[in-house]
């Protein structure tokens, strides 16, 4: 007997059991695939984009404890610079970059930027999800100067430092910075000072015409939306806060912080963005 004759019988065993392991791979992705779509279930897709908006005297960088968990997550982020000149133009910024973004989109803001986000959503079908962090969520024909006032509890006016710039067309505007000494216990009582004092030092004004400006879109009536209410806020005072987040039916949590919330708490508000994400996408 040769070498040939005596390998022949052991192929043939090897085929007969690739085969039938074959038909069991087969058998069984034809079983997980009709119980997946009897139960409703599918495999998950990528994750959305989470776009983060940053408010008046904050910048991107006030994001970055939030950013760190998300991306830890998985999450692609970005946290483009708000121009914080006025809230038709801030929305149309916004919506640009909105449309470069690829996949669904999760849209976040800080304070002003609520009032931005709700502008930029207008015409972003990819946008699914709106969460509002300490954050104006007006009303068309709503300004942010309208709701801060709309309940007592805000200090800011008597705290702030308006400093006088030109206009393109000749006229003067006014921009409004938080006074140094008083940027901690007004913005971010619940921060370290070592930390605040350069948050002040590093502040972007805001136009004061940006906070007259009133909103053109309510895209949270149409967008599911969550609220991050921020109980000891002394810019936006709690409760216009929660009058807001009740008026857009948000799905809605409370933390004991300051405006600051995303850089004193930001493990809260990234779990909040999750839920959003869980809910929406």
């Amino acid at each position: 007997m040769n070498l040939k004759s005596l390998l022949r019988p052991i192929r043939t065993q090897a085929a007969l059991a690739g085969s039938l392991a074959a038909l069991a791979a087969l058998s069984l992705a034809a079983s997980t695939s009709a119980s997946a779509a009897k139960s409703g279930h599918h495999p998950a897709g990528p994750k959305p984009t989470v776009v983060l908006v940053h408010g008046a005297f904050a910048d991107s960088s006030s994001w970055n404890g939030v950013i760190k968990r998300l991306e830890h997550a998985g999450y692609p982020v970005i946290a483009p610079a708000n121009p914080l000149r006025t809230l038709a133009g801030d929305g149309a910024y916004l919506h640009s970059v909105l449309k470069s973004v690829d996949g669904p989109i999760v849209l976040v803001g800080h304070s002003y930027g609520g009032a931005v986000i709700s502008e930029a959503a207008a015409g972003t079908p990819a946008v699914k999800a709106l969460v509002y962090i300490a954050a104006f969520a007006p009303e068309k024909g709503e300004s942010a100067l309208e709701l801060s006032g709309k309940y007592p509890g805000s200090t800011l006016g008597e705290n702030l430092d308006p400093v006088p710039f030109p206009l393109a067309d000749g006229t003067t505007g006014t921009d409004l910075y938080i006074k140094t000494e008083k940027f901690h216990d007004q913005f971010a009582a619940d921060v370290p000072t070592a930390q605040t004092d350069l948050m002040a030092a590093t502040q972007r004004p805001v136009a004061a015409s940006a906070l007259e400006e009133e909103a053109t879109e309510a895209t949270w009536k149409t967008i599911p939306s969550w609220y991050l209410v921020a109980t000891q806020d002394k810019n936006i005072p709690p409760a216009a806060q929660r009058f807001m987040a009740e008026r857009a039916h948000s799905r809605t949590v409370e933390i004991n912080a300051s405006h600051a919330v995303s850089v004193s708490r930001p493990e809260a508000v990234a779990d909040l963005i999750q839920r959003a994400v869980a809910a929406a996408c």
